[in-house]
């Protein structure tokens, strides 16, 4: 297996962490780096970032954060599990009201920067807009396109095929070890010209 797969492969949604462990502001920086300097859609690089280590605004970006929504009976990671750091990432739509795909394009390349030097962390959609634009004081001009918690994760998290019920949705063992069913590579591939 290369190395980028291998990398791939282990850059899994993790959603508990050591809250001990404290990630540096200029890592932080390194990783929007790797963003700033992937594809971007006609090249507009409409993404603009807030990047948080400080305990008391990372709680405050926790707060407006929803956390799987497929466990019922989890609110998300407790004191001590929670994320060292947050990136919020916004559209600048003084640049252009459609962001295609750069955010998504942007947050994996966040991420697999992270795990290759150790952390990890969740992409998260499941944002209250209202509560986080307050909090962060953020601009009406920028749209909140997503929040990228992350730490050094505690949790083992494994991928398994998808059962045969057909049932998608991840789930935690008694061990707290996260489950997440992938659809067979035959399963996802439509045709194939050779």
């Amino acid at each position: 297996m290369s190395a980028l797969s291998e990398l791939i492969k282990n850059n899994r949604s993790f959603r508990r962490f050591d809250q001990s462990v404290k990630i540096e502001l200029d890592t932080l920086k390194s990783l929007i780096d790797l963003a700033r300097c992937s594809a971007s859609a006609a090249n507009l690089q409409p993404l603009k970032y807030i990047l948080s280590v400080e305990p008391v605004m990372n709680e405050r970006i926790f707060s407006c954060l929803a956390w799987a929504a497929y466990l019922k009976d989890w609110n998300g990671p407790s004191d001590g599990e929670k994320p060292s750091a947050y990136i919020v990432i916004l559209g600048d739509k003084s640049v252009t009201d459609n962001f295609r795909c750069d955010h998504g394009i942007a947050a994996q390349s966040i991420m697999l920067g992270a795990r290759e030097i150790g952390f990890g962390g969740c992409i998260i959609a499941a944002i209250h807009q209202r509560n986080i634009r307050f909090c962060l004081n953020i601009h009406p001009n920028h749209e909140i396109l997503l929040v990228l918690a992350l730490g050094k994760p505690i949790e083992e998290v494994l991928i398994e095929p998808v059962p045969a019920d057909g049932n998608i949705r991840y789930w935690r063992d008694s061990n707290q070890v996260h489950h997440v069913p992938k659809r067979s590579l035959d399963d996802i591939i439509v045709s194939s010209y050779s």
